[in-house]
């Protein structure tokens, strides 16, 4: 891994917890020399997790569409910035720029975000590894969820590994580092109906 992207809230959320996980995680991405993506805030733990990259002397990627520039008060300090269009574009070029991806505790964007990249994940369109954060049981009921989902037969078996969840960032962190995809093909399923 060289760049990691989080997907995490505009806003602070309700514990101190989440602010104080963001600066962890910061933390240790600069601490193991990589690089962050995310969505180029400057606000809530966005901007929490970018100022302590840059702090402990790491670099930072922002990717933010024009008209969130203003409304997510683009950062302007990080050691790149790109503008685009929409948040498609902006969600395709996290993705590209990225080796792996970390969901936060966030709103609507962040849910949306971690649900597409795994979407993409699972359409093998990329092959990078998705992790959630777990912050204070933060993503207990979306686990639950996706194991439902699972046992239903709405997602195999196989997809459900590749969303992998942690309680904590150095454990996430293992994990997402020494991932690896399993022999298996969506299509290959859909080829023996």
């Amino acid at each position: 891994m060289k760049n990691i992207c989080v997907f995490c809230g505009s806003s602070y959320g309700a514990e101190k917890i989440y602010e104080e996980q963001a600066k962890t995680l910061g933390q240790l991405i600069a601490s193991q020399g990589l690089q962050l993506v995310y969505g180029g805030g400057k606000v809530g733990l966005m901007g929490v997790i970018a100022d302590e990259v840059l702090k402990q002397g790491g670099k930072v990627i922002g990717v933010i569409p024009e008209f969130l520039k203003d409304k997510e008060v683009g950062h302007p300090n990080l050691t790149e910035m790109h503008i685009v269009k929409s948040m498609h574009e902006r969600k395709q070029l996290m993705a590209e720029l990225s080796d792996a991806f970390i969901a936060m505790p966030g709103g609507l964007g962040t849910l949306e975000e971690v649900a597409e990249i795994s979407t993409w994940v699972q359409l093998e369109l990329i092959k990078k590894p998705v992790g959630l954060l777990n912050v204070n049981g933060f993503y207990n009921a979306l686990i639950q969820q996706l194991d439902l989902m699972t046992s239903q037969g709405f997602i195999k078996e196989q997809n459900r590994k590749n969303i992998i969840h942690e309680n904590n960032a150095l454990d996430l962190f293992k994990k997402l580092s020494t991932f690896t995809f399993d022999d298996y093909s969506l299509w290959s399923d859909l080829d023996k109906s």
